[in-house]
């Protein structure tokens, strides 16, 4: 076979770049843009240098995610990507926050489906006083029946919020950031990215881990993806989850399907290029979006969530176990 010069010089290209954040340089916001604008023709190559780095600092492990939607709809926030906002009108089902017997049932199909964590999920700009107790009431049984990791994500948090959920044995926090914040009011106007930011920091400082990522799909530029992938590495963020945009008919971008797969690879490469030793998730939208290319999105990324997400479906479980197998990868708890 015949190897033009031009591709090796493009593998070279970012197997080099690979080399230089493994050697602590961090990647410029101009590389960082650079990877998202690289040709299909140069994409597996990109894959393979990120893949250079999802090596070094997690090898060939999967960790599963399961998520439960602890309180669905009913939310005062005008997200327009959300089925669950107030401006939505997507046939969803709305419900109170579950009982502890059920988020405990919930935490013990978490373990069987073999996840590491267990993520509680309530829509709503912020948790009432009757919800931060639920949290902190089925918590510790969940951590003494099955030792799951525990990831709250419970809205906007005071510093009162994050303690609390520190001392009842909460683990992370996730808040995704969901945007860069130049097109975040485009987005939602009930609240800001500073808000967002608040949060997280709130967050930290109580001692809990990060769990913050994004939404690829809802508009936004090259730049704006770089600069929240940017703000998230300023940040330390522990775990990414970066989730392509589902549109759901009833939300206000229920028409934009504007992502390829090859875009999705690109974003998971970026993000793994800023963000390094980060978790990173690929969350939803990762059927619709990336369908046949997804085993190659393990290859950068090392993590899933297993099962549904907040109101759409996943693919089946025993799928992901097949595509974590045949990679040769192996789940790790």
């Amino acid at each position: 076979m015949i190897i033009s010069n031009s591709t090796v010089s493009a593998d070279n290209k970012w197997l080099q770049l690979a080399s230089q954040v493994l050697d602590g340089v961090d990647v410029s916001f101009e590389q960082a843009e650079e990877i998202l604008a690289s040709p299909n023709d140069e994409l597996l190559a990109v894959v393979a240098a990120a893949f250079r780095l999802r090596h070094r600092y997690f090898g060939k492990t999967v960790q599963l995610y399961f998520l439960v939607n602890a309180k669905s709809g009913l939310c005062p926030e005008d997200c327009g990507y959300c089925s669950q906002s107030k401006i939505s009108s997507a046939s969803i089902e709305k419900y109170r926050m579950l009982s502890a017997d059920q988020l405990l049932e919930g935490a013990r199909v978490a373990a069987e489906r073999q996840s590491k964590t267990y993520c509680i999920v309530i829509s709503g700009r912020a948790p009432s006083e009757r919800e931060m107790t639920a949290v902190e009431t089925v918590v510790p049984r969940i951590k003494e029946e099955l030792g799951l990791k525990i990831c709250a994500c419970l809205g906007l948090l005071t510093p009162e919020h994050a303690a609390r959920l520190k001392s009842c044995g909460v683990d992370r926090v996730n808040h995704n950031l969901n945007t860069g914040e130049e097109h975040y009011a485009e987005i939602c106007s009930t609240h800001t990215y500073q808000d967002r930011l608040k949060t997280l920091n709130n967050v930290r400082d109580a001692g809990l881990e990060l769990c913050s990522g994004g939404i690829v799909g809802l508009g936004e530029s090259h730049r704006d993806l770089v600069s929240m992938a940017m703000d998230l590495r300023t940040l330390k963020t522990e775990s990414i989850p970066l989730n392509f945009l589902h549109a759901i008919e009833g939300t206000p971008l229920q028409n934009r399907n504007d992502l390829t797969p090859q875009d999705c690879l690109r974003a998971l490469c970026m993000m793994r290029f800023v963000n390094p030793s980060s978790e990173l998730r690929i969350a939803g939208g990762r059927e619709k979006h990336l369908r046949s290319l997804q085993p190659l999105g393990l290859y950068v990324a090392n993590s899933l969530f297993v099962g549904d997400y907040l109101t759409t479906k996943g693919q089946a479980p025993e799928a992901d176990y097949q595509m974590v197998n045949d990679l040769g990868f192996e789940v790790t708890m």
